[in-house]
């Protein structure tokens, strides 16, 4: 068992997980869902999160990576495995040995593929993946009849077709509607009943679900974060979000009017004020940027004052307080609550982006409660793309 000394942890509730699982699965139907647990499952903690997932129903994940992959498949994860970016050459032998699904993303990667494949092992595991307009990874719509025609007289087992939207979590995009039209005139051509279609990402599954196809990719609302304000405002259910992030006090102090503090001496008090110190800085994820961002202390809001440092960062209290004293990052405390949304809002980024930065310093502890404390799930109004 690994000891953690420092107060800094961030706590994932799996209750909340599950909730926001099993609202995906109802509302999807015979459908599957495949969860994305890509980059350490956006920050929570994959082991964890892949146990939990796959206890509720889930039968096939995601990830981005090949190394993605096999970490799950050395730490005893037998589940359908799908890789969604590129995979080089010389993972293919090792994807046929583990039975990792990985996505063909071009012309030039199916013929490089085939080179590499062996033949004395089980037939590569393939999804396609059509780049209908998010113009990143993916065969063009007009190399689709060479694409299914290479599969075909080559040595692939050809499980599933996808494509990514580019704006399925905004209202009336023409982009949307185009990229739609586009997979559709492709799975007209599909005369194989038995490849998996799978177009919907979190928020198409939320807002379009005549396009479930077999199956939905949910990644960020899995974490009880919805994929854009738009989305959480239509949405007819409140996401529970998973994560919240706390640590303790561990000095406090009086500053006298006219003091300066931290680096830079950037924060000067204007009266005499009451600082406490907090052992998490930006080697945690606890971006210089979130300086002037509030925390919770009893249930109050308290700014954070001065530069963030390394390993610790200051805030200032209304009163004095103890030693010890708990400090919300993220998270609800008393009728208060900080929104990951918050921090994205002051980093001028999207929420995706804060568990995903929080480092491997901070321990993740995960807990299960018997019944969902009310979450009410608001999302800010601004929100950077």
């Amino acid at each position: 068992m690994i000891e953690n000394y420092r107060p800094t942890k961030a706590v994932i509730d799996l209750t909340a997980i599950k909730s926001n699982l099993t609202y995906f699965q109802e509302k999807v139907g015979d459908a599957d869902v495949i969860a994305v647990v890509k980059a350490d499952a956006y920050g929570h903690g994959v082991l964890e999160i892949v146990k939990t997932v796959i206890e509720n129903g889930v039968r096939m994940l995601a990830v981005a990576t090949p190394d993605e992959a096999l970490f799950l498949r050395n730490h005893g994860i037998d589940t359908e495995l799908l890789v969604l970016g590129a995979t080089p050459s010389q993972f293919i032998p090792i994807a046929q040995q583990h039975n990792i699904i990985v996505t063909a993303i071009s012309l030039d990667w199916l013929s490089m593929a085939a080179m590499h494949v062996e033949k004395n092992l089980d037939a590569l595991k393939i999804h396609l993946k059509v780049d209908t307009g998010m113009r990143r990874i993916g065969v063009q719509v007009n190399e689709i009849d060479e694409a299914f025609g290479f599969i075909a007289d080559h040595d692939f087992d050809f499980k599933g077709i996808f494509t990514h939207f580019a704006t399925a979590d905004e209202k009336d995009s023409p982009l949307f509607s185009q990229q739609v039209n586009a997979m559709n005139t492709i799975l007209d051509k599909l005369d194989d009943s038995s490849v998996m279609v799978h177009i919907s990402n979190s928020a198409a599954a939320i807002m379009h679900p005549d396009l479930v196809c077999d199956a939905v990719r949910i990644g960020i609302s899995l974490y009880g974060i919805a994929p854009s304000p738009y989305v959480g405002e239509e949405m007819d259910f409140e996401l529970q979000p998973a994560l919240s992030l706390e640590t303790e006090m561990i000095q406090v102090k009086k500053l006298k009017a006219g003091e300066a503090l931290s680096y830079g001496a950037t924060y000067r008090a204007e009266q005499d004020e009451w600082i406490a110190t907090i052992p998490i800085g930006y080697a945690d994820g606890m971006l210089r940027g979130l300086q002037g961002q509030d925390v919770l202390v009893k249930g109050k809001r308290v700014p954070i004052v001065g530069r963030i440092c390394m390993d610790q960062c200051m805030v200032r209290l209304s009163e004095r307080s103890l030693i010890g004293e708990k400090v919300q990052l993220i998270g609800r405390q008393g009728q208060q609550r900080i929104l990951i949304d918050e921090w994205a809002v002051k980093l001028e980024t999207i929420p995706y982006e804060i568990p995903c930065i929080l480092t491997k310093r901070v321990p993740r502890v995960y807990v299960e409660r018997a019944e969902l404390t009310d979450f009410s799930f608001q999302q800010s109004n601004k929100m950077l793309r």
